[in-house]
């Protein structure tokens, strides 16, 4: 996978401005590339340990998209206190298989970013993948 480092740099930014709540975005590009990240509304009741994409937020993101001829390839959230890794939350909510899931820690400086895969269709099983950065 490829990462522009444009869009990372976005995600650090709202993570950052994000806390003690975590962010939430949409992943945009095409195939095996992560060309931008749009950030969206975290409409969770409770912010500072999950998120929830705001659904017109979502909605207006495909749209936007489809439009510049790109695809949601995945979503991206901030973990403000923990890993990088999918908290037990992630994997009971995660519902886009073969959609990427971008996970940024503040917890450690510089921040943690790994990248995932939903594979088995919302059993929340996700495979870590290898990537880099890129112009």
């Amino acid at each position: 996978m490829r990462v522009a480092r444009v869009a990372l740099q976005s995600i650090v930014a709202h993570a950052r401005e994000a806390v003690p709540a975590e962010c939430c975005g949409l992943l945009l590009g095409r195939d095996t590339a992560i060309l931008e990240a749009l950030r969206t509304r975290n409409i969770a009741d409770e912010p500072a340990s999950r998120f929830l994409i705001d659904p017109q937020d979502h909605f207006n993101g495909r749209r936007d998209a489809r439009r510049r001829g790109l695809d949601v390839v995945g979503f991206y959230h901030s973990h403000p206190r923990s890993p990088a890794t999918p908290s037990e939350t992630d994997r009971a909510e995660a519902s886009y298989a073969d959609h990427l899931y971008l996970i940024i820690s503040l917890a450690v400086d510089p921040p943690d970013v790994a990248l995932f895969r939903l594979d088995d269709g919302g059993r929340g099983n996700f495979l870590r993948l290898p990537f880099v950065t890129v112009r």
